[in-house]
This record gives C-alpha cells, sequence and structure tokens, in this order.
C-alpha cells in the first residue's frame, strides 16, 4: 500500500525502534482481521489466509515493513477448493472482497487507533534506549518498578493477571533511575556487572526473575508487563544438557584427565553428559561473545556447579575431572569480562565468590549482600578453590563446510523447519527444544536458512565460527532478513522470518551431529 494511501506520519516510523513497533502493532491488527473474516470456504486448508502473527515479544519480521514509500504485508492465501476442484466464485469474493477490507482495516492509518500505535512505538524505542544504556552504568540487567513478571503458564507467554499479582519494587540500595525519550524517568532495580546471586525459598519468584532476565534481550509490546525489564543484548542462558552433540570445543576450563586420556581442549561427544554439556554451552557463549551467562540450579548439573568439603576429601582432585563452577565464576568476570547472574538455593558457598545477593521473598526482592558476606565468614566451609591461578584462554573453531550437507534424497536442498523446536537440515535433525531463548518459529525458519547461507558464502575452511556468523549478522543488518536466501535453494519466499541473534545460530549449527571442526591452536578470542 503507497504510504500516499497508507499515511502513516514520519514519527512513527522515523528510527528502526519505532518502525519495529509500528509493524508489531500492524502485524496483530492484520492478524485480527483475517481472524475475524474467517469461515470455511472449502476442504482441507484451502480457504486460508495466514500471516506470521507476533507474540509479546517485539521482533522485526519480513511479514511486515514500513518504509517512506509503503506499507507491504507479505502473506499467504490458499484459494478455496473441494478436493482439487478451486471454487471459483468463493475464492473472487476471498480476493475481490474479503482482502481489500482486510487491507483497508488493517493498513490503513486513518482505520487504526493513533494511541495504541503510539504506545507500541514508545515502547519498543524505550526498550532499546534503557538497554543501550546499561554498559555505560556498569550494569547488565534492568528491571522497572511495577513490573510485572510471572507468566500465565510455562506454555502461555502472556502475564498473569489478578488481584494476587506481585509487582516489582526495587530494594533502595540496587535502585537505578534511567531517562527514557518517551516514558521520561525510570526508576527501578539495576543488576550491576559481575557475579550476582538470586537466592530464596522455593516458589518465591527466583526462576521467575531469571526468566523474566533471559527474555530481556528482546522487546516486549504493550500490556506484556515487561516492557523495561531489559538484559545486555548478548545474555545467554546456560543449562545442562544431556545427550546433546559437542563437537570440537575446548572444555578444559571446566574438565580435563577424563578416563582412557580424552583430549578436552577439542572435546566431541555424540551423547554428552549434564556436566560435559554445561560446560560445553559456557564456552561455546564465550566463543561467540557473551559478556552475561544466566544460569539456574534447576537445570544446571550439581556436580558441574560445586564440590563441597566433605566430597574434596572423600574424592581427591587428582581424581576428579571437573573443576566446578563455582572456582571459575570470578575468573571469567576479572579475566574476560563475562559476569553471571546465577539462581541458587542449595549451596551457600556461593556467597564466598558473589558480588551481589539478590533474596526473593513472596516475589519481592531484598538485597542480602552484606548478610550473605557475613554468614561466608561466621560459617567458613574451609572447601579448597580448585580453579588453579586464572581461567586461560578462549579457543576458536573453524567450521568445514563438507560437513553441512542438505541434501535429501534426490533433492540438493532440503532445509525445513517444524515450530520453533526443530530444524531439518538435509538428513540430519537439529533439536532446539533446549535452547530457551529461541522465542518464535519465524526466528528457527530463517536461522535454518542462515545456516546455508554460512556455508555457501563464508565458511571456506579457514574462518573461525564467531567471523562466519559475524559475517552473516552483518549482512542481515545491511541487506534485513531477506538476505539468508540469497544462496538457498529452499523454496521459501522469506515472508515469514523473525530477527534473530547470532547466538542462537551459534546453537543450531553447534547441534548439528555432523558438524565438523579444525582449530588453530594458538588462535584464542578475546571478549
Amino acid at each position: 500500500v503507497p504510504q500516499a494511501v497508507a499515511r502513516y506520519p514520519a514519527s512513527t516510523f522515523s528510527n528502526r525502534s519505532r518502525r519495529i513497533g509500528l509493524e508489531n502493532y500492524l502485524l496483530s491488527v492484520f492478524a485480527l482481521a483475517v481472524r475475524e473474516a474467517a469461515g470455511r470456504k472449502g476442504s482441507g486448508k484451502s480457504g486460508m489466509i495466514a500471516i506470521d502473527a507476533p507474540g509479546q515479544e517485539l521482533l522485526e519480521r519480513t511479514a511486515m515493513q514500513v518504509t517512506a514509500e509503503f506499507v507491504e504485508a507479505q502473506f499467504a492465501v490458499g484459494l478455496p477448493a473441494q478436493g482439487r476442484r478451486v471454487l471459483g466464485r468463493t475464492a473472487a469474493g476471498m480476493l475481490c472482497d474479503d482482502l481489500p477490507r482486510i487491507v483497508e482495516t488493517a493498513l490503513q492509518y486513518k482505520n487504526n487507533r493513533a494511541e495504541i500505535i503510539a504506545r507500541y512505538t514508545a515502547v519498543s524505542e524505550d526498550a532499546d534506549a534503557l538497554r543501550s544504556q546499561l554498559a555505560e552504568r556498569g550494569l547488565v540487567a534492568f528491571v522497572a518498578n511495577g513490573a510485572v513478571l510471572p507468566r500465565r503458564s510455562g506454555v502461555d507467554k502472556r502475564p498473569l493477571r489478578g488481584a494476587d499479582v506481585v509487582t516489582w519494587q526495587s530494594p533502595p540500595d540496587m535502585e537505578a533511575t534511567f531517562d527514557l525519550p518517551n516514558a521520561g524517568q525510570v526508576t527501578g532495580t539495576g543488576i550491576p556487572a559481575g557475579v550476582t546471586l538470586i537466592v530464596g525459598g522455593g516458589f518465591h519468584g527466583k526462576s521467575t526473575l531469571l526468566n523474566a532476565l533471559e527474555q530481556g534481550i528482546y522487546n516486549h509490546k504493550p500490556g506484556d508487563g515487561r516492557e523495561l525489564v531489559v538484559t545486555v543484548p548478548d545474555a545467554v542462558k546456560i543449562r545442562a544438557e544431556d545427550g546433546r552433540q559437542v563437537t570440537g570445543v575446548d572444555i578444559s576450563p571446566f574438565i580435563n584427565n577424563l578416563p582412557f586420556g580424552q583430549d578436552t581442549t577439542t572435546f566431541s561427544s555424540d551423547n554428552a553428559s549434564g556436566s560435559t554439556s554445561q560446560a560445553a554451552n559456557i564456552m561455546e557463549a564465550l566463543e561467540l561473545g557473551s559478556s552475561l551467562l544466566l544460569i539456574d540450579e534447576d537445570t544446571a548439573a550439581t556436580n558441574f556447579m560445586i564440590r563441597d568439603r566433605r566430597m574434596q576429601a572423600l574424592i581427591s582432585k587428582e581424581k576428579e575431572p571437573i573443576t566446578p563452577f563455582i572456582d571459575r565464576v570470578q575468573q571469567l568476570y576479572t579475566e574476560h569480562g563475562v559476569s553471571t547472574i546465577l539462581v541458587i538455593g542449595g549451596s551457600g558457598d556461593y556467597f564466598d565468590v558473589a558480588d551481589q545477593v539478590i533474596g526473593m521473598e513472596a516475589y519481592r526482592p531484598h538485597m542480602l549482600t552484606a548478610e550473605a558476606k557475613a554468614i561466608a565468614i561466621a560459617y567458613r566451609t574451609e572447601r579448597q578453590v580448585e580453579g588453579g591461578a586464572q581461567f586461560g584462554g578462549i579457543n576458536g573453531r573453524i567450521p568445514q563446510p563438507h560437513s553441512l550437507n542438505p541434501r535429501k534424497g534426490r533433492r540438493d536442498v532440503s532445509i525445513k523447519t517444524r515450530g520453533r523446536d526443530m530444524i531439518l537440515f538435509g538428513e540430519e535433525v537439529i533439536d532446539l527444544s533446549t535452547v530457551s531463548q529461541l522465542a518464535d518459529a519465524g526466528q528457527t525458519r530463517a536461522i535454518a536458512d542462515a545456516l546455508y547461507y554460512a556455508q555457501t558464502k563464508y565458511m571456506d575452511g579457514k574462518r573461525p565460527l564467531c567471523t562466519i556468523l559475524d559475517l552473516v549478522m552483518a549482512d542481515v543488518a545491511e541487506k534485513g532478513l531477506g538476505a539468508c536466501t540469497e544462496s538457498s535453494r529452499s523454496v521459501r519466499s522469506g515472508q515469514d522470518y523473525a530477527a534473530f541473534r547470532k547466538f542462537e545460530l551459534g546453537a543450531s549449527l553447534n547441534r548439528l551431529r555432523l558438524l565438523k571442526v579444525s582449530r588453530n591452536p594458538s588462535e584464542y578470542l578475546t571478549n
């Protein structure tokens, strides 16, 4: 629709943040108009109008684009049919009556509510402005006062409603105030760089807070409750992942001296244990430049996180391959500038290495750093530090392009997805069910083609993985999400892509079971 007809004020898309907010609003209106116009118009899925409807996150999507020249919606139409026979008159009604009405309703400014458009553009712009100020303030995350963190369920990302919902109120000694373009002054909890523990009793909101922080890499739509809960953009959630594929990862900072002399500087496994998978997840995140690790003890490997004094006495260090995370977490920060936010309710040993401790009680945060440090002095654990003098370097890996094979049967390139959690790359299945920061199936679709794009354009057996992914992301930033289809022969129009990060792209590649890598031993990455 030309802007001469759509007539959206330039202020509604004057920068990237506001444009994405506007596009997500228009997508939601278009999707609603499609649902209202829906009716049975043939057999099976015929007679269907479908568009990539947004969720709670404000993601850049190829399904809706707003420019100074036009507003463009990309959607699919299934012509109404009975069996193999198209219903001509019904199809004419869809194309000549239903679609023009939907387009007019959804895409013209005069038919939309200006105040809601203003809210979408404002929250998107404010969240980006807030996130951009974190580093200069020495913070890695921020939770605004009044935020609603709980969700309706584990499968429903909408905010929990009801009189009993507790909104966020910052402890006074953790308060930070920011000036935002639209909301003005906003006050809340600023979480500093370093090692932060989230403690408290069961069911008091520890994991709820961490979940909000892991999703704080995304902006959220008005009314979500987490519009001003933001995290540094390179935060990565870490967990144990029994059975995952690991290829050529240097996990030696955490695991050494395995039985039978297996090399942990280039560790590979088709069936990694909880501890080795968690070590690999950390090292892969560091390889790509993450500055913040998010860990919940509920999904972590216990033997990877802690080794207490009694166990040290029973099993000597010479017989234990694992260096626990507790002995590396401060080294990560002092040597590499990598912070950690850790939910911990079962081990007070972490008080010794924490820079700040947040206590959750009935979903209300309290600053408990002084109390935790006093307890650490009063009740010394006497455990032996096993981390040595330093963490060491972070090795890069070089993916071998021939190990990515998209061929299936007679098709040279067969790349498909199933929902958010699965990529079918040739004969291989990439399981992404534990990659919790993937928010949308549109991201998975884009990542699937981005893997092939990276293979055909940038993998040459010489470039390290981090460089390859940076080049892909630079192309996407310059050319848009459609850049992923440039070298792909899979049948995609691109209308169903959503913006993704290099960390989830890397996670997808790392879970490809046929992946082969090499490494220059002298090459180290720096953050």
